[in-house]
């Protein structure tokens, strides 16, 4: 295929050089009736671009194709049979992925490290999870995805199974081992849905973690906006093999899609994907040598440890990694994620992707540069030289080995969610099951899932996390004295 054609953008110059009349929304007619300070903000070219697909991108039949030709590129790009674009982000796309596997009351493996817009599939769909246990870092106290072997047990466990759920690359860039997932799904005849978020830019250079298509997934979910150049909430999902109805996961995606999706979204999609396909491994050589420079200047930052291959990959570990989420250890300084990455917006600016109890985390793109980098290798430094004030009075975070943090699923997500429920003062919530979602964000994956049942070594965790800085921000209640219950 011919990858310097880019369908959106071109069908949006064309649009302009026509001189289109628009009598349809958006009701800002091309930012004519937009508020003078939106346009000083945000500029006349985003109300310019902002256009209705059906019927102002395309015709109102959607004869020209445009956006089946800007996905059929797509799939070529990334040596996948059918590829979708979506305007609500992979948190829609892996719904749509989860449904066109799994319907209400059927059994769908998920490994428990899964993102809070996998539990909310779970909810809306009433499917029935059959969780394959992460692996857990006794020593550093995080999770990797599940082995093999897990999604093995678990399969064989539920063989009514409808297929298998997995997320790689992980928040912390760690990778599972995809392929032998995949046989394993395949051995027992039911498909493979990865939740690729992090992951736009691996199919595009030899050095990165293979990426699910190429490791044999049936379904791959890709959010461009995190590791490529989309705009937010631009994801696509990848389709192949027999296992998956094409028609289906275009139907459950509709279920769930907006009828009046962003055409600037679209472009941006089309054009990271011939910038890709033309300039991605010069790009991305450049962005791995920046993470390597980058990775060893922090490493001779006193009290800081960058957590890499010897840390994240070998047995009950990650399978792989990615080196441009660069994640930095600063419990040597004697303070926590949180307070080191308030710290850092506070007094330089810099903005940080992930904090946790002893973690903070840069997310590394082709996008930066030596000036950049620059910049937060020196805010770094600073913050080293005031580890001992980011040290006085820190809030201990309670956080429990994986055993313990690893809660009993006792009903159905949807059933708790929906059914009678109470909230409870947090000191009295200990056995009983949870009704509602809470999750420390990022990295966003739930610690308590409707229906699991509540035990106090977690319910300690998410009391001493939060009162050290840690985000819950899907609680019913924002302070944690009350949690929401079966009743």
């Amino acid at each position: 295929m011919d990858h310097t054609e880019v369908p959106v953008l071109d069908a949006l110059r064309a649009y302009h050089e026509r001189g289109e009349l628009a009598f349809t929304p958006p009701g800002h007619k091309q930012g004519r009736g937009a508020a003078p300070e939106a346009r000083e903000i945000l500029g006349d070219a985003v109300y310019h671009s902002d256009l209705l697909v059906c019927g102002g991108l395309d015709d109102r039949r959607m004869k020209g194709e445009v956006l089946v030709r800007a996905e059929r590129l797509m799939a070529d790009a990334v040596h996948a049979e059918r590829t979708f674009f979506s305007t609500c982000g992979s948190s829609l796309s892996v719904k749509a992925a989860m449904l066109a596997v799994a319907g209400p009351h059927e059994p769908l493996v998920i490994g428990r490290d899964a993102h809070k817009s996998v539990a909310a599939g779970l909810i809306l769909a009433g499917i029935e999870p059959v969780w394959a246990d992460p692996q857990w870092d006794e020593e550093r106290r995080f999770t990797h995805a599940p082995s093999p072997e897990a999604f093995a047990e678990a399969l064989d466990r539920h063989p009514g199974a409808r297929g298998a759920l997995v997320t790689s690359p992980t928040p912390y860039g760690g990778t599972a081992d995809l392929a032998a997932i995949a046989e394993v799904c395949h051995a027992r005849g039911v498909p493979l849905v990865v939740d690729e978020a992090w992951g736009a830019h691996l199919p595009f250079h030899a050095d990165l973690p293979s990426w699910a298509m190429d490791a044999g997934a049936d379904v791959c979910v890709t959010s461009i906006h995190k590791m490529g150049s989309g705009l937010e909430q631009g994801s696509v999902f990848h389709l192949q093999g027999p296992l998956v109805e094409p028609s289906a996961l275009k139907s459950r995606a509709d279920l769930f899609g907006t009828t009046s999706p962003s055409a600037l979204i679209f472009a941006a999609l089309d054009a990271w994907r011939r910038q890709m396909v033309l300039h991605g491994k010069d790009l991305l050589d450049e962005a791995l040598r920046l993470a390597a420079r980058v990775r060893f200047a922090i490493q001779e930052i006193p009290g800081l440890h960058v957590l890499g291959r010897d840390d994240l990959v070998g047995p009950r570990l990650a399978a792989d990694h990615d080196p441009l989420p660069v994640v930095i250890d600063v419990s040597g300084l004697g303070t926590s994620g949180y307070r080191a990455a308030d710290w850092l917006r506070a007094e330089h600016h810099i903005d940080m992707h992930l904090a946790d109890h002893r973690r903070i985390e840069a997310q590394l793109t082709y996008a930066d540069s030596a000036e950049t980098t620059g910049s937060l290798l020196a805010a770094l430094r600073e913050l080293a030289r005031h580890g001992d004030e980011l040290a006085a009075d820190l809030p201990s975070v309670e956080v429990p080995a994986g055993a313990v943090m690893r809660l009993q699923q006792v009903c159905p997500p949807r059933e708790a969610y929906f059914g009678p429920k109470e909230p409870l003062p947090l000191e009295r919530a200990d056995g009983r099951i949870c009704a509602e979602t809470i999750t420390p964000y990022p990295p966003g994956i739930p610690a308590v899932l409707p229906g699991e049942r509540l035990t106090e070594p977690v319910l300690r965790y998410l009391r001493t996390g939060l009162d050290a800085g840690m985000n819950l921000p899907d609680v019913t209640d924002p302070e944690l004295r009350t949690i929401v219950v079966r009743r």
